[in-house]
């Protein structure tokens, strides 16, 4: 991560050291209060997912983080057990994968709910540019690991604009590489400027566009 591309993005956090002192303790406080709020929708979406197909409540892929560390996220599984090991590290629309319970909580991104969990251990943030399996991270340019200089998020601008990226990839030939090749790219472009424009008034904006982004997927 240090390079002279690097360089420009950490010079910018560098200077708001305050800032990103509060957006940990925004998301340690904001996490603890949902995760005692949304516990009995937990358990609800716990008891849905384990009655609809065979296997573990959670999916708990490894991805990576702040400055290249490995964790393995929580999400509610909403695909058939070991998904990984039968297609692409990435969903297509109408992905066989997708279990029947599974396809309505990913229409409300219910699944993502658990990684409150991640965001009290400070593995993740509430918002950060999404993490990727390590083999997509190994590709990255030397300005895309500037987006390893904050933790992972839950949403970003670019989860916002690819919200319906799973349909973009469907009927792509080789998935991971129109993804790599073609979509990442893109996103990252996204990613790179939220980096460099962080600021607590920008993330509380990113967020309430998301509620609305998914209120809106819904209807």
């Amino acid at each position: 991560m240090r390079n002279e591309w690097v360089r420009p993005y950490y010079e910018a956090l560098a200077k708001k050291r305050v800032q990103l002192v509060g957006k940990r303790c925004f998301d340690v406080a904001l996490s603890t209060i949902l995760l005692v709020l949304l516990s009995p929708a937990f358990l609800v979406l716990a008891i849905a997912v384990k009655l609809d197909s065979p296997g573990p409540v959670f999916y708990r892929q490894e991805r990576v983080t702040q400055y290249g560390k490995r964790f393995r996220i929580f999400k509610f599984r909403t695909m058939c057990d070991r998904a990984d090991q039968m297609g692409s590290a990435v969903t297509t629309g109408g992905d066989a994968r997708v279990t029947r319970v599974g396809a309505k909580i990913r229409d409300y991104r219910l699944d993502e709910i658990s990684q409150l969990i991640d965001i009290l251990r400070g593995t993740m943030t509430f918002v950060g540019t999404r993490p990727e399996v390590p083999r997509y991270v190994e590709g990255y340019t030397p300005e895309m690991m500037a987006t390893l200089l904050l933790p992972a998020g839950v949403t970003s601008t670019a989860s916002i604009q690819f919200k319906d990226e799973a349909d973009l990839l469907n009927g792509a030939d080789d998935v991971d590489k129109v993804y790599v090749e073609e979509i990442l790219p893109l996103k990252m472009e996204y990613n790179l400027q939220d980096v460099k424009k962080f600021s607590l008034p920008r993330d509380l904006r990113i967020m309430l566009t998301t509620v609305g982004a998914v209120t809106n997927r819904g209807e």
